[in-house]
């Protein structure tokens, strides 16, 4: 339990209702920052605007997935309201605190270290990525559905990066009865890829492995779906870049020849919010009691 623990939400999505009622359940204060439009709270539940007095007393601080933009913004869906977090803030949390989030930008990163805040990036974790990446994998698939006029069982698919959401992503794939062709840096993954049933291939040889493709999916981060690649890849292709923004494809060059690409970052919280907003809350929580067991223990 986190009986005496003080746990302040500042905006974010519907995931971010399954971490309030996961640290209600476990009988921690929790505020709620940026959730002016929120109709009902559990006990122990309350509002308050985005103040210095209201971070104080925090324990830990949970931002969205992406914590803040580059000027400082926090989204929130429950609010009409824009939340600007800034250095005020964070010095008023007490040393001990920390901060949670999916992913921070600079800012956000500069912010916590000047004032000597540890900030914790969940995405970094492998439980967490591998975990989101199921309803990745379910979102990207919701979306070559809709946008082919093929199954995907005997279609030709390829993924480019075999990492966490690689990997869940080509097993889908050929759960289905796809063709998957796997596109990969280091000869350890090749091994890998091919012990799965993969058609693994270096990503050297990518402009010559397009030609025959009917979905692309890239988990890369950097530019590795170039015009060049594009003008090999058939016009009937489809491709779903799942990177982190702005993607690993040329969005222009593919519209200008007409080949359907899309950027589909966060698709977790998009089609499956209340599974992704536990992973967040099962996280967190644990973290933060083995934070307080420890510090008990010391």
């Amino acid at each position: 339990m986190l009986t005496g623990i003080q746990v302040t939400l500042i905006g974010g999505d519907a995931r971010q209702l399954e971490v309030i009622h996961k640290f209600s359940e476990l009988d921690a204060s929790v505020t709620l920052i940026g959730f002016d439009n929120l109709q009902h709270l559990h006990s122990g539940v309350t509002r308050s605007a985005l103040t210095v007095e209201a971070l104080e007393k925090s324990d830990a601080v949970i931002l969205p997935v992406v914590g803040t933009d580059d000027n400082g913004v926090v989204d929130s869906i429950f609010s009409t309201s824009e939340l600007l977090l800034a250095d005020e803030h964070i010095a008023a949390l007490p040393k001990h605190a920390k901060v949670y989030t999916g992913m921070a930008k600079r800012y956000l990163k500069e912010l916590c270290s000047k004032q000597g805040i540890e900030l914790v990036e969940l995405l970094d974790r492998d439980d967490v990525a591998i975990y989101n990446s199921i309803p990745t994998a379910e979102g990207a698939l919701m979306m070559a559905i809709q946008n082919t006029d093929i199954t995907i069982h005997g279609s030709i698919c390829m993924v480019l990066g075999i990492g966490r959401t690689g990997m869940t992503m080509a097993r889908t794939l050929k759960g289905l009865g796809a063709t998957v062709k796997v596109g990969i840096r280091k000869p350890e993954h090749f091994a890998r890829a091919w012990e799965m049933g993969f058609t693994p291939f270096y990503l050297s040889e990518l402009s010559h492995q397009v030609t025959n493709i009917d979905l692309l999916f890239n988990t890369i981060p950097t530019m590795i779906v170039t015009a060049q690649i594009i003008a090999n890849i058939p016009h009937r292709a489809v491709i779903i870049d799942l990177a982190s923004k702005p993607g690993g494809t040329d969005f222009r060059f593919a519209e200008k020849r007409g080949v359907k690409a899309m950027l589909a970052p966060g698709l977790p919280g998009i089609v499956a919010p209340k599974t992704a907003g536990r992973i967040i809350a099962n996280t967190v929580s644990q973290l933060i009691m083995d934070d307080v067991y420890s510090g008990r223990n010391a």
